[in-house]
């Protein structure tokens, strides 16, 4: 785990016994994970992380984007969601079928300063689903540089190569950093 080493209890919020509807209504990534950090700080004195995450894909001018999780409804399939991307790149050469997964965390501190970082997962979209190792979106994203879909890689190299664990390593840095100016 990215965090383990960082000498704090590591909660979700279903542990801490926090409940709350949030209503992620923000026109990015950051905005999003920022609205989840600040809510869920309400009801702790300590460090809170939340992630905003989704699929880009430019030939879509970035759809489904910040709707990702939402797109073509909440109760959609990823199956019906990744056939429905697939045929609307019908045509679209290699070149062009460009994308991205993109995560956002924030961190909202105990005085009240919020921290966000964002790390991304380049590649295109494939032609059909591939791949057992994912979810979501992972069995059309397909990752040139290995010759396979996101669902197709291993565990830990996709832990590796992802957006939500390039977010994660950059915030644990920006947390080591906070931590060096409070004890300084």
């Amino acid at each position: 785990m990215i965090l383990a080493d960082m000498d704090a209890e590591i909660l979700s919020m279903k542990e801490a016994g926090i409940e709350a509807d949030i209503v992620e209504d923000g026109k990015s990534f950051e905005e999003n994970a920022v609205i989840k950090a600040k809510e869920i700080a309400k009801y702790t004195d300590g460090i809170v992380l939340a992630d905003d995450s989704g699929l880009e894909i430019d030939y879509l001018n970035g759809e489904p984007g910040i709707y990702s999780a939402r797109y073509m409804g909440e109760d959609t399939s990823y199956h019906i969601k990744n056939a429905n991307l697939v045929e609307r790149l019908e045509g679209v050469p290699d070149e062009k079928r460009t994308a991205r997964f993109v995560c956002a965390i924030a961190a909202a501190l105990p005085d009240g300063e919020v921290i966000t970082t964002r790390g991304a997962f380049e590649g295109r979209i494939g032609y059909e689903e591939k791949g057992e190792n994912g979810f979501g979106y992972d069995p059309i994203f397909y990752v040139p540089e290995y010759e396979k879909y996101s669902a197709e890689l291993s565990p830990e190299l996709k832990n590796e190569l992802s957006h939500r664990g390039k977010a994660l390593r950059a915030m644990k840095e920006e947390l080591k950093k906070k931590l060096e100016q409070v004890n300084v």
